[in-house]
């Protein structure tokens, strides 16, 4: 059971979706994925920089499923930003992938040359190699700039988005701009002070689901859509199970009363020397 959004384009997005960042290659991966897709989820989301691209495509393979059932999603990662180089990364993803074509396709961060990677990704969208074409991570600022520099406006943001750190203000601008809202860390990277929260176990309670639960359902009912990861398959299983209830407007002022600004990673504005953004490359690199 899923609910769909629909970009600006028409392309209808599987509103839960299935994360997969941190999940290495190998048997863990492996079950993870098996476990996600029994379950029902056929939205994933990957990236170059996560290095499971083929892993997941073999999973996707020998699940048996056609591949079009799937909504596969990857990203372009800061070193491979420009025109030709993404066009390149794009081409490595898919021969990874296994596939002849990505559902959609990110720039990960708002890094030099962006928007020579986007007009790249505008040809590939042109020649049907790409259904949407988005963006990750980036800033109101951000998005302007391209909309200023570009044919074709992105499709999707994901961002950083959980309670402490709703996004009012860019959500709204997405949604003024026909821009769809993509969470990433959902749950706030699993924080124990926000799934231990006095006033989300309150309404928890009250409807019989967990704190996570709850917190995915806000998301589904702003619109969001989410991609939460785990593989845990109890709670890959929980997770899935938020379509049969609905928050009220009272439940949904109380969450949104929750906003205190905190992030619990990168920064889009200094993430260039962010000691995450630095392990990252490091490990990258190895």
């Amino acid at each position: 059971m899923n609910q769909i959004v629909e970009t600006a384009n028409g392309v209808h997005i599987p509103q839960l979706g299935f994360g997969l960042y941190k999940i290495k290659d190998g048997q863990t991966f492996e079950r993870t994925v098996e476990e996600a897709i029994q379950v029902g989820y056929r939205h994933f989301d990957t990236a170059k920089i996560y290095g499971n691209e083929t892993a997941l495509g073999r999973v996707i393979q020998k699940s048996g499923i056609p591949r079009e059932e799937f909504f596969i999603t990857s990203k372009v990662w800061t070193t491979d930003l420009g025109y030709r180089a993404t066009k390149k990364a794009f081409e490595q993803t898919c021969r990874k992938l296994n596939v002849t074509y990505l559902d959609m396709y990110l720039i990960h961060f708002a890094g030099p040359h962006y928007v020579n990677s986007w007009k790249a990704m505008e040809e590939l969208y042109d020649e049907g190699k790409i259904k949407a074409i988005g963006v990750a991570n980036f800033e109101i600022r951000h998005l302007e700039h391209l909309k200023k520099n570009s044919r074709i406006s992105p499709m999707v943001n994901q961002v950083e988005t959980h309670p402490e750190f709703p996004q009012h203000e860019l959500h709204d601008y997405m949604v003024r701009n026909q821009i769809v809202h993509e969470a990433w860390g959902p749950l706030g990277q699993g924080s124990k002070a926000l799934l231990e929260h006095p006033g989300l176990a309150a309404i928890a309670l009250r409807y019989q689901k967990s704190v996570a639960q709850v917190i995915l359902r806000w998301h589904l009912q702003r619109g969001i859509i989410i991609i939460p990861k785990s593989s845990n398959p109890q709670r890959i299983k929980e997770n899935n199970e938020i379509f049969d209830f609905e928050l009220n407007e009272k439940d949904m002022e109380q969450i949104r009363q929750l906003d205190t600004g905190k992030r619990y990673s990168v920064s889009p504005s200094g993430y260039m020397v962010n000691p995450i953004y630095v392990k990252l490359m490091k490990q990258f690199i190895r």
